[in-house]
């Protein structure tokens, strides 16, 4: 090989070099390198997955909250719906309630002007038999009273008219 071949005890050493070094690079070196890049995977990769995870959470929180709060808006929604209904049920009622009132009113209004109405033609008719009696005897020349009290003859003509 000429110049470039090693003498035998160059290459033992060097094989021993070899070895003592593997040995080192394999059992102190190697596993700190490992752990280094462990720890730099963890520190950067495994805070983005921790990162992931938590937007998962996240996510999973906001839908809950979307879920309750949508379940809120139905139930305020059916309660609206309910006192609209019993706001139109009392509105109903006192509706209700107004006209029979009124029509009670009306009723009462009615009965009180019949009886009113009946005094009034009753006192009317003993007015009017007054007067025509009067004016009857004016128109004679004498008073004509006694004798419509004896005849009856006012009564008659209302009864007959």
């Amino acid at each position: 090989m000429g110049p470039l071949e090693p003498s035998k005890i160059q290459t033992i050493v060097g094989l021993i070099a070899f070895a003592l070094t593997f040995v080192v690079l394999g059992r102190v070196l190697l596993p700190r390198i490992e752990r280094v890049l462990a720890e730099r995977h963890e520190a950067t990769e495994g805070r983005l997955e921790h990162a992931e995870e938590l937007q998962a959470e996240a996510r999973e929180t906001y839908a809950e909250y979307r879920r309750v709060l949508n379940e809120a808006h139905h139930e305020a929604a059916r309660i609206r719906q309910e006192a609209a209904e019993e706001g139109a049920a009392l509105v109903a009622a006192a509706r209700a309630e107004g006209l029979r009132e009124r029509e009670e009113l009306l009723a009462a209004g009615r009965a009180t002007l019949s009886v009113d109405r009946e005094l009034a033609a009753l006192e009317l008719r003993a007015d009017v038999g007054m007067l025509a009696v009067e004016l009857a005897g004016r128109v004679v020349g004498e008073p004509l009273g006694e004798f419509a009290d004896r005849q009856d003859s006012v009564e008659r003509f209302f009864a007959e008219h």
